[in-house]
Formats: structure tokens, C-alpha cells, sequence
């Protein structure tokens, strides 16, 4: 096994790993597995052998004896698309703050718009944050949530309410921290508070407008709960050493409507989940953070490992 090389902080579209197969498949292989290849079928280590086609391993275990790649049971598995592009699509979409829409990368990639679309689609799955993760706002640190209205729901009509026929996100935003999205059916208690239950700290500074039903949330999981007053043009309060505000979250929300309506234009609701997955993914391993383009895309690309998107279930 070579040995595994650092990330690239200021990574460019000239490094050898965006220019060729073969120093992309060492460059995956290294960040992949690093001194320690590993069967994704079993999970049997540094017990396989390289055969005749190159790239391929077979696993020495007795019970498993199966071939894999560097691509295998990842959001690159069975792609007809050279690793370098594959690696040159994941360095695009990490480092362009607001997206590349798939007519960009048809272009830039040289490959057809169809497997555009559907290798940014696969590359926002690798973006997405799985398993269990930690609450937010540990320690009492502040967490902004706020909500706004995006799109139009699928075969919707305006309504009464400014917002009826419109989807709803919902974001919190740890203060000088990540950003955690979701897709949600409305703004009622009931839709809000099952996500502050599961990603908040009880611990945290809730940050939140005027709106009633983050009172109504905060007095019933016994959170330590602050508002602004939008309506009446407050937007910072300072209460002693308590900053009082939702302008971090907001500050996200125009970074996602400006790349949502300037980069990308148009949005299924299906697939609002997956684009939302890739602005948190951004947002959560910014430059402030002191994760730099190359890093960012070596993150990205380590996060494809245990996932599998196909053409049919792209939604």
C-alpha cells in the first residue's frame, strides 16, 4: 500500500490527482484507506491482492473472496466516469461557495449534461452528513434557528398564508460552528420541535425571532431561550456578555438563496433535501473554520465511502 498523503490545503485543477486515472486512483486509494486496505465487503484488513485488472483487489479472507476498488459500495461505484473527473467534480463543488450548476460542470467536465446531473446529485449524497451526530451548542453556546420559504411545492397554489404554497427549511446554526438543514412540512410547533429535540443541546442558547413557536418549544424541553423583534426593527440585542440575534442564520439563508436562484434556478421539492445537504456541507467546512479548498474537497470525497446513490433513486 503507498503511503498515505496529507490533504491538500490550496489544491488546484493542475495536481497530478485531476489529471490523469492512475494518479487518481492512488490519490482515492490513499485517502480512502491509507496504509490499511480494507475489503468493503467484509471489512477484513490488509488481507487482499492485486489482480490483472488494475485498480482491482480481491479479498484473501476464505469466506468473502470478492473483488473490489477503491470505488466499491461508495457514491462512485459502476460509474463509466474517469476517477480524475470524478475528483475534479468533487474539488468544483466544494470550493464554489454557491454551487456549479450541472450545464457548468457539462461543460468544464467534457461529459454529457445527464451524467452531470447525476454526478453532482451522487457528490451532494457524499456532502451529507450521516449517522448519529452530536447535539448543538454544547458547552451553552448560542444556536440560531430560523426558517424561510424557498420554491414552490409541487402542484400548489398561492394561499392565504405568504407561505402556503412555498417550501419551508428549517436551519440551525451553531455560532462559529456548523449549519444543520431540513425540509419541513410547516412552522408549527409540531414540525419544529421533533428537530430541536433531536440536534439541540440542552445546554444551548436558543436564538430565535419573534416567532410563538419557539416560545412555546423553549418552555417545554426547558431551554434557555432569547428573541428579537423583527417587527420592531430589532435585529442585536446584548443582555451582559449574551449577544442576542439570528443574523448568522440569516447570513446562511442568503448565501442558499443566492446560490439556489443565481446558480442553480430551479429546484424540485424532491430533490431540495440533497441540495440542502451540499450548502450545510459548505457552510460547516468554511475557510473562517480554517478548511481550505482541497481540504474541503478530500472530506467530500471521504464522505462517498458506505453510500450508494442510483439513477432511479436520485430522489
Amino acid at each position: 500500500m503507498p503511503a498515505a498523503k496529507p490533504p491538500i490545503k490550496n489544491a488546484s485543477l493542475n495536481a497530478p490527482h485531476f489529471q490523469s486515472v492512475e494518479a487518481a486512483r492512488t490519490y482515492l486509494e490513499a485517502l480512502r484507506w491509507g496504509t490499511e486496505r480494507v475489503c468493503p465487503h467484509c471489512g477484513t484488513v490488509n488481507a487482499s491482492f492485486a489482480t490483472k485488472k488494475p485498480g482491482v483487489y480481491r479479498c484473501g479472507s476464505k469466506e468473502c473472496r470478492k473483488d473490489f476498488s477503491v470505488t466499491t459500495k461508495s457514491v462512485m461505484e459502476s460509474s463509466h466516469i474517469k476517477l480524475n473527473v470524478w475528483l475534479q467534480a468533487f474539488y468544483l463543488m466544494s470550493s464554489s461557495k454557491k454551487g456549479v450548476s450541472a450545464h457548468q460542470l457539462h461543460r468544464t467536465l467534457g461529459i454529457t449534461y445527464k451524467s452531470a446531473w447525476f454526478l453532482s446529485h451522487r457528490i451532494r449524497e457524499a456532502m451529507r452528513a450521516g449517522g448519529l451526530l452530536p447535539p448543538m451548542g454544547g458547552g451553552g453556546k448560542p444556536v440560531e434557528v430560523d426558517e424561510t420559504f424557498f420554491g414552490r411545492l409541487e402542484g400548489m397554489k398561492k394561499g392565504k398564508a405568504a407561505w402556503a404554497h412555498k417550501n419551508v427549511v428549517l436551519t440551525l446554526v451553531e455560532r462559529g460552528g456548523s449549519a444543520r438543514s431540513f425540509h419541513i412540512d410547516g412552522v408549527r410547533t409540531g414540525d419544529i420541535l421533533p428537530i430541536i429535540r433531536a440536534n439541540l443541546s440542552r445546554e444551548a442558547q436558543l436564538m430565535t425571532d419573534e416567532a410563538g413557536s419557539y416560545k412555546i418549544i423553549a418552555e417545554i424541553e426547558g431551554l434557555d431561550h432569547a428573541s428579537v423583534k423583527h417587527s420592531k426593527d430589532e435585529y442585536v440585542r446584548r443582555e451582559g456578555d449574551k449577544v442576542i440575534t439570528t443574523n448568522t442564520v440569516e447570513g446562511y439563508y442568503s448565501i442558499f438563496k443566492r446560490g439556489m436562484k443565481g446558480v442553480y434556478q430551479h429546484c424540485a421539492e424532491k430533490h431540495l433535501h440533497r441540495y440542502l445537504s451540499e450548502f450545510d456541507f459548505r457552510y460547516s467546512n468554511r475557510v473562517a473554520l480554517g478548511i481550505e479548498d482541497g481540504e474541503r474537497a478530500d472530506l467530500a470525497i471521504k464522505g462517498a465511502a458506505g453510500k450508494r446513490l442510483t439513477y432511479r433513486q436520485s430522489h
